[in-house]
């Protein structure tokens, strides 16, 4: 009973920020999102009635983790078994740094507990139980663009993520400037927790959300570059001014994050049309068409050590599996 998963990491062009619920882990808002290629996760979980207690070994070093001992908890009740897990997982995201490190880890957690159990779940499924582990980690299941529905049912049912479209994914790409790889002092979690309870500005962000997502829907399927790209930058802005609303306040933002979107505003004044996002951390993840990205990664490269250039990932699969 082992099963191997790998899953990508997600960007959010119409962000998630802030829960209805806390203990089902269901949105405020429905986003939308952008499986990259670069970054992923791989998981492999074995289901052993031996072991006398789960183990966690991330990266090569073993660690005690109170979310993912939660999420194996839940995987079991899910499941119906009582066997002990031992999980080892390669993270290839900087994690807690922003770059989505727990979206792809908890899609390839729940697809490899899935598979490990013997299981055939659909991918609906397996999205509405990554979810518990991270919310974005249900919009991971998929690649290409991703919409997350955040549900109207109380019991979170009807909240998972679903596939949109691959239009304009094989013509866009998003450079990422990696400005700090270290762990973030105010967690995702936490952070829209305080802007939630918080934040005079947080009712008006939800509704901002869901206007941006139904403008997003359209622009995509009419492969509008530029109205994607200003509908990403609004929405990013908005999502992080609901943190400096909250008491008290507190930004994602660094001195380099501030320098970026200078430097991808100043592309546009040259005709180059790039777009900056950011989410729960300070990194500068920048959308442009693919015929433009060694120009803004180069751009990027003037300010920030390290500068990736990603294209569309592909959905989570089963890379191996042992019955």
């Amino acid at each position: 009973m082992r099963a191997t998963a790998i899953a990508h990491t997600n960007v959010a062009l119409i962000k998630y920020w802030g829960k209805r619920d806390e203990h089902l882990i269901l949105p405020a808002n429905s986003s939308l999102s952008f499986t990259v290629d670069k970054f992923y996760t791989e998981t492999t979980v074995e289901w052993d009635g031996n072991l006398k207690q789960d183990r966690f070994i991330l990266n090569g070093e073993q660690k005690t983790d109170a979310k993912v001992t939660r999420f194996i908890d839940k995987m079991r009740e899910e499941f119906g078994i009582t066997a002990k897990a031992l999980i080892i997982s390669e993270n290839h995201v900087p994690t807690a740094a922003g770059l989505a490190s727990s979206a792809s880890a908890f899609a390839a957690l729940a697809l490899a507990g899935s598979s490990a159990a013997g299981r055939n779940d659909t991918q609906q499924y397996i999205s509405k139980l990554a979810r518990f582990g991270s919310g974005s980690a249900s919009r991971s299941i998929y690649g290409d663009f991703v919409i997350w529905e955040k549900g109207e049912l109380a019991d979170g049912s009807d909240s998972f993520a679903i596939p949109f479209t691959k239009k304009l994914s094989d013509k866009m790409s998003m450079v990422i400037a990696v400005v700090s790889d270290k762990e973030k002092k105010v967690s995702s979690r936490d952070g829209m927790r305080l802007t939630v309870e918080t934040s005079p500005f947080f009712k008006e962000w939800v509704a901002a959300a869901e206007t941006d997502l139904e403008e997003m829907k359209q622009a995509i399927l009419a492969e509008d570059f530029i109205k994607v790209g200003e509908i990403t930058e609004r929405n990013g802005m908005k999502m992080h001014a609901t943190t400096l609303g909250a008491e008290p306040p507190f930004t994602y933002f660094q001195p380099l994050s501030l320098e970026i979107m200078d430097a991808v505003r100043a592309l546009r004044e040259e005709g180059i049309p790039a777009y900056f996002t950011m989410d729960a951390g300070p990194n500068v993840k920048v959308i442009c068409e693919r015929k433009n990205e060694k120009i803004v990664a180069e751009k990027l490269s003037e300010l920030a050590k390290n500068v990736l250039i990603c294209h569309a990932g592909k959905e989570a699969s089963v890379v191996s599996d042992e019955k």
